[in-house]
């Protein structure tokens, strides 16, 4: 296929940043079988959060699509097998062998096994680390024409913190959520609010788990209004102030990741 199964760039400092469902790609084998177009896959993807990890020194970016496999979501639930796994859409024309179920999982395992070293290595470097887990999610579900879903239960970034120990990082979400309060996005602030639309998935769960101690994770989930999600239409101009948005939250957070009581 050429392109990586996913991306890791390694760089200065203790934050991290992961775009695990911004990849399109699906391997050659299993293309035959999809049932779904390429705009409804694309619909239900996170394109351009790649391009978000450039505030972080290291970066993540996963190119696969999460309809091969989906790395927020538990290993059993890891690969969309039935309309019910994947928002009721028919995605295979026949259900997929076992063997290729085993060969989406086996990257699911790699996937993971390359976080836990990259995790480590940043913190041995710096006892703790901040990771970005970066996501967008759809408003317009009703149509492209029709009204976007009321902003009262969709806030333009959710913050998920069921997998957060607050006790402990709550200092660092604070700051994050101030300073992308205070941000001059195009003339206002941004709405910033914790757990309305999704509170967190698999992965923040799993950096909890394995670095309970030292690693912060912030499940972040921005509205697709940088983009026309039916089209797949990117707002290059709403993208890059999300981008400067995203990086006016870094020097506060590792303040208090370093400094304070976070």
């Amino acid at each position: 296929m050429g392109e990586p199964t996913w991306s890791i760039a390694t760089g200065e400092g203790p934050l991290v940043a992961t775009a695990i469902h911004n990849g399109h790609a699906i391997r050659g084998e299993l293309r035959p079988r999809l049932a779904l177009s390429e705009a409804d896959r694309l619909q239900e993807e996170d394109p351009f959060t790649g391009e978000w990890t450039t505030v972080a020194g290291t970066q993540v970016v996963v190119h696969r699509s999460r309809f091969e496999v989906d790395l927020n979501r538990p290993r059993e639930k890891a690969v969309y097998l039935r309309p019910e796994d994947a928002w009721g859409l028919s995605l295979w024309k026949e259900p997929l062998e076992p063997e290729m179920v085993g060969v989406s999982l086996s990257l699911y395992d790699s996937f993971y096994a390359d976080l836990k070293q990259l995790l480590k290595k940043v913190e041995r470097s710096h006892k703790r680390f901040v990771l970005y887990d970066l996501h967008s999610y759809n408003h317009r579900r009703a149509g492209p024409d029709a009204p976007p879903a009321a902003q009262e239960e969709n806030p333009e970034v959710n913050i998920g913190t069921d997998n957060l120990d607050r006790k402990r990082w709550g200092a660092v979400l604070d700051s994050f959520m101030s300073a992308l309060r205070e941000f001059d996005f195009q003339g206002r602030q941004l709405d910033v609010r914790e757990n309305i639309k999704f509170r967190g998935g698999h992965l923040s769960k799993w950096v909890q788990e394995n670095f309970p101690g030292s690693g912060c994770v912030l499940a972040i989930e921005f509205k697709k209004f940088f983009m026309d999600e039916w089209t797949g239409e990117p707002f290059s101009e709403t993208i890059e102030t999300v981008r400067r948005a995203l990086a006016s939250t870094v020097s506060p957070v590792l303040s208090i990741l370093t400094h304070g009581d976070g």
